[in-house]
């Protein structure tokens, strides 16, 4: 699947995969916060700062790992935008 990008809000959400993950990438002018899960897509959910940054936490509901990537980034959950092709991603 090819990278697939989309803006609202003054955040841009990158989803993409790699040989290992699924990610989800947002940026805003004050932050970054990324969303990982294996490229199975069965695999818990692992909030980051960054793509290739530390772990900060695991969760299994896609709602929560958004919570929290909406955290770092300092703005509603529902601020974010989520490309078509994340929006499966989650146990």
């Amino acid at each position: 699947m090819s990278a697939q990008e989309t803006t609202a809000n003054g955040i841009t959400a990158r989803y993409r995969e790699t040989d290992d993950e699924r990610l989800l990438e947002f940026e805003s002018d004050r932050s970054t916060a990324a969303i990982a899960q294996n490229v199975e897509g069965y695999a818990m959910l692992k909030v980051r700062p960054t793509a290739d940054g530390d772990e900060l936490e695991r969760y299994y509901g896609f709602d929560m790992a958004l919570d929290h990537a909406a955290e770092l980034l300092g703005v509603s959950p529902h601020d974010l935008p989520v490309p078509d092709g994340a929006d499966d991603m989650g146990m």
